[in-house]
């Protein structure tokens, strides 16, 4: 589904289109090959998904994306249907003739992409045989105990095969490009390259295995890319083999690209090859008619996330939720990768410094990170009943009351407040006030976990101390569940709850790209980076002022863990610091770089990636002029010239609201759209603009 986002005074609509030759599409088959279509297991699913529009609007009816067959996938997601190219029905039937099933349809999102699905159950005959073949093809052996490895085998034979009847079907017209993703199709790639079969092939890593495995293990992974014995590190971790297909792939591939600078300066030491082009991740934005509809947004999914604190904290409600700001952090369960250790020990002091400077200001902490659980808390549960049975007590008053006021009132008289209430009111009234009262401390955790003595975050919750007491100004709640609009405790979706909360947190270790920030940044919801992941490099490389426009970068790579701590401190202190007004005017900055995450300008690095493969595939027919990677020097958001965000350069070092802000300068966000929107310049520029050719408004050739 398409994030949403606001138009006119909050757009910048200065980006420029890349003016650059279109490929004779017609004349060309482009296929696009990953485990996650039509299967989600991980970020690459987001990538594909919303990257499918604008490829759509490009090459029409001459995509087709490839993945492997699930039944329940298939029947939920795909609309099945007959190939409308000849070549392909003869090309799958070639493989459903000798017992390997294949199915085509259309996948059900937005462009409704063909997608061709192979059933690696029905070739599981083969392996032994595709084992050897791999063998003497390239000396890559894989063991029988890895079934991903095994199944990734099964998908790349049939896909190879398949290549090989569709291009001895098609002979020199149109000419085939394929565009593969992530180790698990690079058997795919490398079986048609050593078959020589002629067509034009892309490799992409979203992230490198060992990379990933490495990091997991608490090591100074990115101040020592050179100093890893690489074969000595996939053997010890026991996935040589893999990490052997991975290289061979990026190899293998005509042109290799990957998804963030950071990514690419690991892939050249894990895999011994510099990306061709770096291709970020994009999103598909769709824009609001209303201007200003994210922040009415905010507002509206705010109140349901503080309902939910009402019954959460029912007998513990001694802050004020209109002073109570929402953090959270999101996504898989990786405890050091993903930033928790740190993140925890930096609300540990944030909570220090709040009661240091007994500031008013209460920071609600969501963890919504899948883990192993068997139930919801009875405790979590009773407080929503609590919350519910006091509104209706509440809402059964008001009624009695009101009517009673209004016959007082038709007859002319002034009721008297002490006796519009009868006693069996009052006594309603206190059986409710007694039923919020606890004994217990509100609970951590939303659910019962399976192993809660190991669990990670509650293990460093216990030796913080941070357990939701009343005098603490940071309070934790683990959400071990990612998020439904069905569920009986937080009934919100994740784009809900993200628009809700004031501030997302994400100091990732290894992060590749990070779409988590990013969909943060596309709803006006200022977040928290770090300089090791794809999303924080980009931002550092496109914003003059990144934390302006509520991007804060904590800086891992350059800092001890310790530093990188009172520094992810710092920035969630300051931002406490901010004022109501403070907060709306960052809102609106950040959601002004959701232009920079559009697939339709971040989609024009892959068409660069699928001209460069043709050019060296097919050299006599496609020409191109030798250019460096997609050079993105010399564009930069100008750092906004009004209110400064924090309260560094303001009079004022505690929170105040917006009644007591009449003494700072004016702000006009017309006047600063506009701004930003004339000092706009070329962001992606791919070399000098080619003679005879126009340039955009705003764009320079670099």
């Amino acid at each position: 589904m398409p994030l949403t986002r606001s138009l006119s005074m909050t757009s910048l609509s200065g980006l420029p289109l890349w003016d650059e030759e279109d490929l004779p599409v017609d004349d060309l088959l482009l296929f696009e090959v990953a485990w996650e279509v039509t299967n989600k297991v991980g970020g690459i699913y987001t990538v594909i998904q919303t990257k499918a529009k604008i490829t759509v609007d490009e090459w029409g009816e001459n995509l087709f994306m490839m993945g492997p067959y699930y039944e329940h996938n298939f029947n939920t997601q795909v609309e099945q249907c007959e190939p409308p190219n000849p070549a392909i029905k003869k090309a799958m039937g070639a493989l459903i003739d000798n017992g390997c099933l294949v199915y085509f349809g259309r996948w059900l999102i937005e462009g409704s992409p063909y997608v061709i699905l192979f059933d690696t159950g029905s070739a599981a005959w083969n392996l032994d045989r595709w084992k050897g073949d791999l063998w003497d093809t390239c000396g890559i052996g894989l063991p029988a105990h890895d079934r991903e490895a095994n199944d990734s085998l099964l998908f790349g034979s049939m896909v190879a095969w398949f290549f090989k009847e569709l291009t001895d079907e098609l002979g020199d017209s149109p000419n085939v490009l394929a565009h593969f993703h992530e180790w698990q199709v690079g058997a795919g790639l490398i079986l048609c390259r050593s078959r020589k079969i002629p067509l034009a092939t892309i490799f992409t890593t979203h992230a490198t295995l060992l990379g990933r495995y490495i990091c997991a293990g608490n090591v100074d992974f990115y101040n020592n890319l050179d100093k890893f014995n690489i074969d000595q590190e996939a053997g010890e971790r026991q996935i040589y083999h893999r990490y052997c297909l991975e290289r061979a792939a990026v190899h293998c591939a005509h042109v290799f690209t990957t998804v963030s600078h950071i990514t690419a300066v690991e892939a050249n030491h894990m895999l011994h090859r510099k990306p061709d082009v770096v291709t970020p991740n994009g999103l598909n934005i769709k824009k609001f008619s209303a201007m200003h509809e994210f922040q009415n947004l905010h507002s509206t999914n705010k109140g349901q996330i503080q309902e939910f604190i009402r019954g959460h904290f029912y007998g513990h409600l001694d802050f004020n939720l209109e002073k109570t700001l929402f953090f959270f952090i999101a996504g898989r369960y990786e405890f050091s990768n993903k930033g928790v250790d740190i993140f925890l020990e930096s609300l540990s002091r944030l909570n220090y410094l709040l009661r240091v400077h007994k500031n008013d200001v209460t920071v609600v902490v969501f963890f919504i990170m899948p883990a192993k659980t068997n139930n919801f808390n009875v405790e979590t549960l009773k407080g929503q009943a609590v919350r519910k049975q006091l509104w209706d007590t509440a809402h059964t008053v008001k009624d009695k009351f009101g009517k009673r006021l209004y016959e007082a009132l038709l007859k002319g008289d002034i009721p008297d407040m002490n006796t519009i209430l009868d006693r069996d009111d009052f006594t309603i009234m206190k059986r409710a006030i007694y039923a919020t009262q606890r004994h217990t401390l509100p609970p951590v955790t939303t659910h019962n976990m399976l192993d809660d003595t190991s669990d990670p975050i509650l293990a460093n919750v216990r030796r913080i101390g941070l357990f939701n007491a009343r005098t603490d100004r940071v309070k934790i709640v683990f959400h071990p569940e990612f998020l439904s609009s069905t569920s009986p405790l937080l009934p919100m979706d994740y784009e809900e709850f993200v628009r809700g909360c004031h501030l997302g947190v994400f100091p990732s270790y290894y992060e590749p790209w990070g779409y988590t920030p990013g969909e943060c940044t596309v709803m006006g919801i200022p977040s928290v980076t770090t300089n090791l992941s794809g999303f924080g490099c980009f931002m550092e490389e496109h914003v003059s002022d990144p934390t302006a426009y509520g991007i804060y970068i904590v800086d891992r790579r350059f800092r001890s863990a310790d530093d990188s701590c009172n520094q992810l401190t710092q920035f969630m202190f300051g931002f406490c610091q901010q004022s109501r007004r403070q907060r709306i005017i960052q809102r609106n900055r950040t959601e002004r770089l959701s232009d920079l995450l559009d697939w339709r300008y971040l989609g024009r690095f892959y068409m660069h990636a699928r001209s460069l493969a043709l050019s060296r595939a097919f050299p006599d027919k496609f020409k191109m002029e030798p250019l460096a990677p997609p050079q993105t020097e010399g564009f930069r958001y100008p750092r906004p010239g009004s209110v400064p965000p924090s309260p560094s350069a303001s009079v004022h070092s505690t929170p105040h609201h917006s009644d007591e802000e009449d003494d700072e300068e004016p702000y006009d966000e017309d006047e600063e759209a506009e701004r930003d929107r004339q000092n706009i310049k070329a962001p992606f520029t791919l070399g000098a603009t080619p003679e005879g050719k126009k340039t955009h408004p705003g764009e320079s050739a670099n």
